[in-house]
């Protein structure tokens, strides 16, 4: 599953990873991006209940009244999930 992007800043529209196509690699780290709605929720949450925690604050851009969200989770190393969460190796 991909979503579709809008051109931003002169970049053309491109096509990104959902999060289910990285098969059964589970990466440490993993922007998530896509649309303001819900199935972008559905997909941070998705990564929430597999193990990933957040990483940062959301980014968010507006282009033509379309607005684009990003979050940043990763995948703690120690297993613990939180604030205080060790993603070093």
């Amino acid at each position: 599953m991909t979503d579709t992007v809008p051109a931003v800043g002169g970049l053309p529209e491109e096509r990104l990873p959902s999060g289910d196509d990285v098969g059964e690699e589970r990466l440490r780290y993993r922007v998530l991006i896509g649309p303001d709605d819900a199935g972008f929720c559905r997909r941070v949450s998705d990564a929430l209940a597999d193990g990933y925690v957040l990483h940062g604050s959301p980014s968010i851009t507006t282009r033509h009244g379309q607005v684009t969200l990003a979050q940043a989770v990763v995948l703690p190393v120690d297993g613990t999930a939180g604030p205080g969460a060790s993603v070093d190796g």
